[in-house]
């Protein structure tokens, strides 16, 4: 295994607000938590990705108490922090340089929402040749409707989006297994 980077992904006070509606995987915090403990450590590299959204309305914009990192998972000093303003840690980001300069090939993602900048980071990390892991169990959904008017749980999109990211574009395994192998 090469030395693995942690990226921990819009772990936000604005996840928590009411516009997002029910969140499934209640104990995401909890596991990113003994990751980054884990990682912390043995002195392994920690990304965290801050969404800074350009919308007024948003509760992830600048400024705003939801922009701020959720303390249980906020960085420590050291720990290297990417601003991004797209679903993609990727885009518009320096995050790609980041990551060459600790010559990291392997990224275990964690965060929210995983049918949205997690799904889009992951996708864009496996087409620029990273080896992606995604534990399963630090990874959240929301509830969502589609266009028909059907209503999804957020475990139901959470299942259905793992199954499309594993294989082309990651390996999905659990938190337990993550520190497991570590080196």
């Amino acid at each position: 295994m090469s030395t693995p980077a942690l990226l921990v992904i819009d772990m936000q006070n604005a996840i928590d607000d009411p516009v997002w509606g029910r969140r499934g995987q209640p104990h995401v915090e909890d596991r990113i938590a003994l990751l980054l403990e884990a990682w912390r450590a043995r002195r392994l590299p920690v990304v965290h990705i801050r969404h800074d959204s350009t919308s007024a309305t948003s509760p992830y914009r600048p400024g705003t108490p939801g922009n701020d990192f959720k303390e249980i998972v906020a960085p420590i000093p050291g720990e290297a922090v990417i601003d991004k303003r797209t679903n993609s840690a990727f885009i518009g980001t320096d995050l790609v340089d980041v990551l060459d300069e600790l010559q990291i090939r392997q990224l275990i993602v964690t965060g929210v929402l995983l049918e949205n900048s997690v799904e889009a980071t992951v996708r864009m990390a496996g087409n620029l040749g990273f080896e992606v892991i995604i534990p399963d169990d630090a990874v959240a959904s929301v509830d969502r409707t589609d266009r028909n008017g059907r209503h999804w749980t957020a475990e139901d999109v959470h299942a259905l989006t793992l199954a499309i990211l594993e294989g082309e574009y990651a390996q999905i395994s659990t938190t337990q297994t993550v520190i497991e192998a570590l080196p």
